[in-house]
């Protein structure tokens, strides 16, 4: 390792170490003191999601000011609307807490396995985000939120992007976007070099210092086709997601003019009034 990737390294630690903390410090001590002190479940809710945007942008301008990251965000206002759905790619580890960061009370689906882990835990129970256990359940759950003016991060993929490779998303988006009625608002998101995927630990440094690119995009309006079944059309939905998420990433990473492309399943949902 360069000496450049030791002091990174001990920045990565640190931030790391630090967010740990800080997740213990809320599940331990803010919350129960939020539950005793405000007795309004959706206030204490609100507050909670509030202090862990502070939060998050804090572990982020850390990270930064330590050399771990730097980063650059387009259109990131447009996430200051209520009541959106955002489905983006999951190239890292890092990227939810980029949304989470700069997104109007942000509600999140998580994988039900954060709800039991001791650094986690606290912090979603109190913060009421909803958990992925139950199909219905976070249909229901997804839907109440977003009526309340919340806006929603979902990584329709599931599990994060794998490296260099496609995005290849599960009929979760979908569903939630065609039941609601909601319009959905992409993000693309690029992590290089690749680092915090599925199962690589935080101590594997990369050689580059990491840089975070975040776009953005215009609304995508979703209508039901009432001559089609519900399946039918959550299957053709994250059809086209598939390619639009895919298309747009890679004119997003070679920084191309990133205007629709004629010709592809993108161009054609954004632009056919689906």
């Amino acid at each position: 390792m360069t000496f450049d990737q030791w002091r990174r390294g001990a920045g990565t630690a640190l931030s790391f170490t630090t967010f740990g903390l800080g997740g213990v410090i809320i599940g331990v001590v803010i919350a129960p003191a939020l539950l005793i002190l405000v007795r309004a479940p959706e206030t204490r809710q609100r507050w909670m999601r509030r202090l862990i945007q502070l939060a998050f942008r804090a572990f982020i301008g850390l990270m930064r000011v330590l050399g771990v990251l730097r980063y650059e965000m387009r259109n990131i206002e447009l996430l200051q609307r209520p009541g959106l759905l955002i489905i983006a790619n999951h190239p890292s580890l890092i990227d939810v807490i980029f949304l989470v960061a700069y997104t109007r009370h942000a509600d999140c689906i998580v994988n039900g396995a954060l709800a039991h882990n001791p650094f986690t835990r606290g912090p979603i129970k109190a913060a009421g985000y909803i958990t992925n256990t139950n199909p219905e359940t976070v249909l229901a759950a997804a839907k109440q939120s977003m009526t309340r003016g919340n806006s929603l991060i979902l990584f329709p993929e599931g599990t994060r992007t794998a490296p260099g490779g496609l995005v290849h998303c599960r009929r979760g988006g979908a569903n939630i976007a065609l039941r609601t009625g909601t319009s959905i608002t992409p993000v693309l998101i690029l992590c290089e070099p690749v680092t915090l995927t599925k199962g690589e630990p935080w101590y594997h440094i990369p050689e580059k210092q990491i840089h975070i690119k975040l776009k953005v995009m215009e609304d995508l309006r979703v209508e039901q086709d009432k001559q089609k079944p519900p399946r039918q059309q959550a299957v053709e939905l994250t059809r086209w997601l598939n390619d639009y998420f895919n298309k747009e990433l890679e004119q997003f990473r070679h920084e191309r003019d990133t205007k629709p492309v004629a010709g592809n399943k993108a161009h054609d949902y954004r632009h056919s009034g689906a």
